[in-house]
């Protein structure tokens, strides 16, 4: 595991920006934390990595947001799942993008074993978050490496 400490909204995304560079086709990345604490900022960054220009937003009504950038960015929202259905989210796994998973817990059987989870949590202070990185696989692990050395 490997954890970073932001004090803002604008350094969080900084430290997704610095993910995004390292992502390749078909990278998936889970998020989960507290309701408001900072999973969709995390996207966000990932977005501006990537070069998106539309704005995102959190998917929580559609599950499913597309992002054109250097890579596609599949953004999805599984919090109000009732089960864990299959929606073809392996057709998204193994695509040409990024795939970001809010509340990814809600369909855990159906993840792929290589994956990045990030944890984030509520840090002492208001605008504090601890980023936790559990990379699974030797590209996330690199990846980790790089930008936690």
């Amino acid at each position: 595991m490997y954890e970073r400490i932001s004090h803002s909204n604008e350094e969080s995304m900084k430290i997704a920006e610095q993910v995004a560079q390292r992502l390749i086709p078909g990278d998936v990345i889970t998020l989960e934390g507290d309701l408001g604490a900072g999973k969709t900022t995390f996207t966000k960054g990932i977005a501006q990595g990537l070069g998106v220009k539309r704005t995102v937003n959190s998917p929580t009504f559609t599950i499913i947001k597309e992002y054109k950038g250097r890579l596609p960015l599949y953004h999805m929202d599984v919090y109000r799942l009732e089960e864990e259905e299959d929606l073809g989210f392996d057709d998204f796994f193994q695509s040409e993008g990024v795939t970001i998973i809010e509340w990814a817990s809600r369909i855990q059987t159906q993840l792929p074993e290589e994956r990045l989870d990030v944890y984030i949590k509520l840090g002492e202070k208001e605008t504090d978050r601890i980023l936790q990185f559990h990379p699974h696989g030797s590209h996330f692990e690199q990846l980790c490496k790089e930008l936690f050395r």
